[in-house]
């Protein structure tokens, strides 16, 4: 099983709440991110794009790095692991995002792909003169077709003369093209969204669900793997967990009430009113999820929470759904969360015996 980190290109990383870890994102504190996660074997890291937060007390993600460069700077300074940036589609052309990405591609030696998003808050947009209207929510998988057909085109062969509804190409070309097959990652978790991954991406995000319950994203990965089986590829799924692990239970347990107790409300009330403004979708969407439930303190993705042995056994059982491919994972303290990873939780896991072994031949 694949193991990635969700790096903190925003502020406090994915801790809605006053009692959490406040800190500002840096290159630096990515780097030394990305390249511990390196060290440890981690096979990937991943970056969103948040272009307006949420506000509250926290001024949550009001504070964000961009993707793109940030990618390239990480690019430069590692060496083996993989790295993806989030192409914000709505507001970067697709012949511009597929030359960065061909030059990331080159700075990294081919260890470069994409994550590629349609957006679901209308003001990162709105601000930029942007937003193209909110019917865009019921047509927004019809636009990232097109957008993905520009970039495979032109990656595959360097030239692209679509004529669609959305994208009007006119001989445009790329060179150099990327050195290694461009892969490309989807969050899709609606009927539509799915249907759109299982014919156009090569991995999709889902979200781990609920506290300590580390297969209950399974139904997700079925419906994806029930749409690949009408398209014949093979799509997997990546689980997104947040791990707060400690030397025992009590101990984790104790810092998660602590994190939800000071759950900043405001920014948790602007999260969820920028939610709801897509009717087109029902509560199965990757967003609705997000925001959906007694505590949304951390997006309502998968929370582990333990000692390094039960964060260990519970990323076991995620690694046996099927269709698995792998986790996205964020932490708490992502430092210290790394170092856990790396150093107690890691070594436990029989899905990770392989890196063990790569680690010490190194």
């Amino acid at each position: 099983m694949d193991i990635g980190v969700f790096i903190p290109i925003g502020n406090n990383g994915w801790l809605i709440s006053e009692t959490a870890p406040q800190y500002k994102p840096s290159f630096d504190l990515n780097r030394e991110i990305v390249q511990r996660a390196e060290h440890y074997g981690l096979d990937f890291a991943l970056s969103m794009i948040k272009l307006r937060g949420f506000g509250g007390k926290t001024e949550f993600w009001d504070h964000n790095l961009e993707s793109f460069t940030l990618m390239a700077g990480l690019a430069a300074v590692t060496t083996r692991i993989r790295l993806f940036a989030t192409a914000a589609t709505l507001a970067m052309p697709p012949a511009i995002v597929a030359r960065m990405a061909s030059t990331i591609d080159s700075i990294s030696h081919g260890r470069f792909g994409l994550n590629v998003i349609t957006g679901w808050q209308r003001p990162e947009y709105s601000q930029m003169g942007l937003w193209p209207g909110d019917e865009f929510f019921a047509s927004r998988y019809d636009y990232l077709t097109e957008y993905v057909q520009v970039l495979r085109d032109l990656w595959g062969e360097g030239k692209c003369d679509l004529r669609g509804r959305f994208f009007q190409m006119d001989d445009c070309r790329l060179s150099p093209r990327p050195q290694a097959d461009m892969k490309i990652f989807c969050a899709g978790q609606s009927d539509a969204g799915l249907e759109f991954t299982a014919r156009h991406a090569d991995y999709n995000f889902c979200l781990g669900k609920g506290f300590n319950t580390p297969a209950a994203f399974a139904p997700t990965a079925g419906r994806l793997r029930a749409a690949t089986a009408k398209t014949g590829r093979d799509v997997a799924s990546y689980a997104l967990f947040m791990v707060i692990a400690a030397d025992t239970d009590a101990a984790a347990l104790a810092r998660w009430e602590h994190y939800k107790a000071g759950a900043d409300t405001a920014a948790l009330a602007w999260m969820k009113q920028q939610s709801e403004a897509d009717k087109t979708s029902g509560p199965d969407t990757n967003v609705r999820q997000m925001t959906s439930g007694d505590s949304a303190v951390n997006f309502n993705m998968g929370t582990l929470v333990g000692s390094h042995a039960s964060i260990a056994r519970m990323l076991d059982e995620a690694a046996e759904v099927p269709g698995v491919g792998g986790v996205l994972l964020t932490f708490d303290d992502f430092l210290g969360g790394i170092e856990d990873f790396g150093r107690h939780i890691q070594p436990l896991m029989r899905s990770r015996r392989h890196v063990g072994a790569q680690l010490e031949t190194a």
